[in-house]
């Protein structure tokens, strides 16, 4: 479909000033904006800005408080009857069923005694079309898969007809667990829906990634449209002015010269990391990376009863499973790493404890009105922040991190960035697997993993996209 066909066509859906009240919060606030079929909607903002609320409201996740949603080009009634899917950031497959038995969830057409053989063979063939040669078997349990993997069958399961076609398909965050080869994939497969008339809403803040598949951006900030042009009319700067910033200003601290000490950590497979270094894993996801750091982590902090502090700390990139305590509130999920420190004859000091959430609060942005508030109160990008906080507030000397900065937005990232950088200089050492090149290259080594081995070791210069993809292909001396 052209742009002028596509321009005079009815909207797939209208949202007139829509607005969603939760107690004081107003997540949304007066937003007016119509998709149409070929268009790839690019949604940025910052953690908190609306983004979530938005496509809640465009798949009737939520019922707007004020203003409405329509869906003209159908006439159809609800957001389902439209064709309208969605792909969330906290993956929603049930881990003890089958990648098969998944899409049987997501589609009632699959009856009688033969929907297995039905339901293998159409996700086989979603995945097959969305990620060539993805290697996933339709009947393996979804808690035997990485997380790439779930991520993955979530896509696929959003893309696949499921009796009928999808005409809008919303993806939040959907690379945030993908390496490189697999997010282009992706990638090529949504401007290929688009062009063929579908339309995809993509919540990304990966920024190159936006400029790379939209036609047209809408930026969120404080619940409103602040921005809404063609993908074009924006640079990356425009698009991160228009953004706004979260964190307050000075937050991040000021680069510090560093002074590599001794060797702290050596693991079977030949990593090593030494005091004020930030050693970086990479490679293409699910060849062990996050198996080394997991083996690295229990080994060190698995006792029941451990004498002095903890030497390491973790954090999780998949939140849901390794990270975030559902049913406490901001602040114990939080002050969970410095209890010992802050409890005196093993009472904890409510004082210390609220203070040390506030100053984090404060330093790396986390939206909310109030720390006593529970953690899923907060987008998953704030619920990341917290993880971070939970980390560098404590004394570890080790920082553990698993593809951390999954569904962060690009304002606290540098923010994160600088107060690595700046914990590294007082001697703390920071183990790091990412999928992102820009990440990696925050490091001081990086280790690229190759088949569960470490296939190369980068230093300097050579820490690039073409040396890691090179390494992840071709086996080579470690060291």
């Amino acid at each position: 479909m052209t742009t002028s066909a596509a321009d005079k066509a009815a909207p797939l859906v209208a949202l007139t000033d829509a607005r969603m009240q939760f107690g004081a919060v107003r997540a949304l606030d007066g937003v007016s904006l119509e998709i149409r079929a070929g268009e790839c909607l690019g949604l940025v903002g910052h953690n908190g800005a609306g983004k979530s609320t938005l496509v809640n409201v465009v798949n009737a996740g939520l019922t707007p408080t004020g203003g409405s949603v329509s869906f003209p080009a159908s006439g159809a009634p609800s957001a389902r009857g439209a064709g309208v899917r969605s792909v969330f950031q906290e993956l929603s497959l049930c881990p003890n069923l089958t990648v098969a038995e998944n899409l049987k969830i997501a589609h009632e057409g699959l009856k009688g005694l033969r929907w297995r053989g039905a339901a293998r063979a159409e996700i086989r063939e979603s995945l097959d079309r969305v990620f060539p040669g993805h290697g996933i078997d339709a009947d393996a349990e979804v808690d035997t898969l990485s997380i790439a993997q779930r991520q993955m069958v979530e896509i696929a399961i959003g893309f696949a007809p499921r009796g009928q076609a999808a005409q809008l398909v919303i993806l939040d965050e959907p690379t945030s667990s993908l390496d490189g080869g697999i997010a282009q994939q992706l990638l090529t497969h949504v401007r290929r829906f688009c062009e063929a008339g579908g339309a995809v809403i993509f919540i990304s803040h990966m920024l190159g990634e936006i400029f790379e598949v939209a036609s047209r951006v809408i930026v969120m900030k404080d619940g409103k449209v602040v921005a809404d042009r063609p993908a074009g009319e924006f640079t990356r700067k425009g698009l991160v002015d228009a953004m706004g910033h979260v964190a307050p200003e000075g937050t991040g601290a000021a680069a510090a010269e560093r002074r590599i000490g001794v060797e702290v950590v050596r693991t079977p497979e030949g990593l090593t990391a030494r005091e004020g270094e930030i050693v970086g894993l990479s490679g293409l996801a699910g060849h062990g990376q996050a198996e080394a750091l997991a083996r690295l982590y229990l080994d060190t902090a698995s006792a029941w009863r451990r004498p002095g502090a903890a030497r390491m700390v973790f954090v999780a990139g998949d939140r849901g499973r390794d990270g975030v305590l559902p049913l406490w509130s901001i602040l114990r999920n939080v002050s969970v790493s410095i209890l010992p420190e802050i409890a005196r004859r093993g009472l904890l000091d409510r004082t210390r404890e609220a203070a040390v959430a506030k100053d984090w609060k404060r330093r790396i942005g986390i939206r909310t009105d109030d720390v006593a508030n529970p953690i899923l109160s907060l987008s998953g990008g704030n619920q990341q922040k917290v993880l971070f906080a939970r980390a560098l507030a404590s004394a570890a000397p080790v920082v553990v991190m698993d593809d951390p900065m999954r569904g962060v937005d690009v304002g606290t990232k540098q923010d994160v960035y600088a107060m690595i950088r700046a914990e590294a200089a007082k001697g703390r050492t920071f183990l790091w697997y990412s999928t992102e090149t820009e990440e990696v290259r925050q490091c001081d080594r990086v280790f690229v993993f190759r088949d569960g081995a470490i296939s190369a070791e980068l230093t300097g210069a050579d820490i690039t996209e073409e040396r890691i993809l090179e390494a992840s292909f071709e086996m080579q001396d470690a060291g």
